[in-house]
């Protein structure tokens, strides 16, 4: 059995995969919902935050595939982060005014906030180690 190494990046840096990342934003976006509910204090943490991520999870997922779809790339960098963070935020919140559920601006602005937070820092210090 031969060792895999994390596929090149389209800068030729040497990236984890993007199951890597997949994983990593759809526990992030579950960890900003379950962050917000706790903010909140309100109960069924997990079914709860599962409630609040869902919106945002389908708007990451479109987010994946309009890159991918695009550029040919998984969104392993920064730049191609943005789209998913818009898509995500963008995704998230219409979904959530289609269904009845909040979107006061100060969600809105808290919530664009903290994914931007969650969805490119930490590709922005993975291509920094990479380096």
């Amino acid at each position: 059995m031969t060792s895999q190494a994390p596929a090149p990046d389209e800068r030729g840096r040497r990236l984890p995969g993007a199951r890597v990342f997949a994983g990593l934003d759809v526990l992030l976006v579950v960890v900003f919902a379950a962050l917000g509910r706790a903010s909140h204090a309100e109960e069924n943490a997990f079914v709860g935050a599962l409630g609040t991520a869902w919106p945002f999870l389908v708007g990451l997922a479109l987010g994946w595939a309009l890159v991918r779809w695009r550029s040919g790339h998984w969104p392993r960098t920064v730049g191609n982060g943005i789209p998913v963070w818009a898509c995500t935020l963008l995704g998230g919140m219409l979904l959530r005014a289609v269904t009845g559920q909040g979107t006061a601006p100060s969600f809105v602005l808290v919530a664009g906030s903290v994914l931007a937070l969650f969805l490119l820092v930490p590709r922005w210090l993975l291509a920094r180690r990479a380096r």
